[in-house]
């Protein structure tokens, strides 16, 4: 009888090149190539949603050949390292820090930001740990942390609610966060108990990530469920890439998917400038015109944040479409989604002889 676990749903991924191309029937020797820059595993939750090579399911999961193109990407675009006083710690903001404590995932994103790290225990080990929670602990302005990895899900129960355990006794850490993409790589690992445990430790917020409305079965909505009915607020960071959701129609779909699943859409991240990523990445003025179909068009809870995580480790950077038209002392000109052109009447100082200005309106027509 095979094992149903979530544990054992996770044995039977697809792990090495030669399952990979065998499944996918691609060419062994390529894979095995690109696996060594950049581990490979794919569930067979996921691999069973894939419906046809090359679609938006199959380019983030299966390797491609673009991955060992150069181009002009990095190794850490974000200058991670350069942040981290410890291996398991990131600090770049003044309140929060990025806490890596898996260097494990369910599958691997073909565009990961992190691709120097995950798959490495080298990199992200479990005797790193200790050391992140005593950075923590001494420093008093982190009230927020992320913990990330990897994915943290994929610590087993015990060994996560360690981990949140020791960062709630400390008096100064407020807000606890958990990035995963388990609900959508393997929703099996989102159980009653997990729920349960992470329910202790509030407030906690979950950060999920979905980048195409097909990843939303039954089977994620479930997991996602779950974690709400425990009191967990949800929020999607998804990343706009090139032949997966670089279509407004698309893009569009998904966040209203989203909200149905109780997940508030957070963020759409413009693909990092990582070495062998290039082939997803987009033009910044595509998603533009994705948050230009989304404001307006469909609800405010549906529009996320779009944000450039600026290269150099400048932090997370949001780019807005321009609605602003003009401003003088005397009215700013807003533009909507529409296109349409509206005054809103600038506040006089009392002293000022008030000059009448036209209540809100319609603009007069540009000449």
């Amino acid at each position: 009888m095979e094992d149903d676990s979530w544990q054992g749903l996770l044995k039977r991924s697809l792990k090495s090149p030669e399952e990979i191309a065998r499944f996918f029937d691609l060419d062994p020797e390529k894979v095995k190539k690109i696996a060594r820059h950049f581990r490979v595993q794919i569930t067979p939750y996921y691999a069973g949603l894939i419906k046809a090579k090359g679609d938006a399911l199959y380019r983030q999961v299966v390797p491609d050949a673009a991955e060992l193109e150069e181009h002009d990407g990095a190794a850490d675009p974000l200058n991670e390292d350069d942040d981290s006083p410890v291996p398991s710690v990131v600090h770049r903001y003044p309140d929060r820090v990025l806490f890596l404590v898996s260097h494990l995932c369910a599958s691997y994103c073909r565009f990961c930001t992190r691709k120097r790290k995950v798959g490495d225990p080298n990199q992200i080990h479990p005797r790193f740990i200790e050391d992140g929670v005593d950075y923590i602990r001494a420093h008093p302005e982190v009230r927020d942390v992320v913990i990330s990895g990897g994915d943290p899900l994929m610590l087993s129960d015990r060994r996560l609610e360690h981990i949140l355990k020791l960062l709630r006794e400390i008096p100064h850490v407020e807000i606890l966060r958990l990035g995963t993409r388990m609900p959508c790589y393997l929703p099996a690992r989102i159980t009653p108990e997990l729920a349960a445990m992470l329910k202790k430790y509030h407030p906690l917020y979950v950060n999920v990530h979905f980048n195409h409305p097909d990843e939303i079965t039954e089977e994620s909505a479930r997991a996602l469920n779950l974690l709400a009915d425990a009191g967990i607020p949800l929020g999607n960071q998804a990343v706009l890439l090139k032949g997966v959701n670089d279509d407004p129609a698309v893009m569009k779909r998904l966040m209203q998917k989203l909200l149905t699943v109780r997940v508030r859409p957070y963020y759409i991240y413009q693909a990092d400038c990582v070495k062998g990523t290039a082939h997803f990445r987009t033009t910044v003025e595509k998603g533009i015109e994705i948050m230009q179909a989304l404001r307006g068009w469909t609800s405010g809870m549906a529009v996320p944040y779009y944000v450039i995580d600026a290269p150099g480790g400048g932090g997370k950077i949001p780019i807005v479409p321009n609605y602003l038209h003009s401003v003088s002392d005397e009215q700013v000109v807003l533009r909507n989604y529409a296109g349409e052109l509206f005054v809103y009447p600038q506040v006089r100082p009392k002293k000022e002889k008030r000059q009448r200005i036209a209540p809100c309106a319609a603009a007069p027509p540009q000449s």
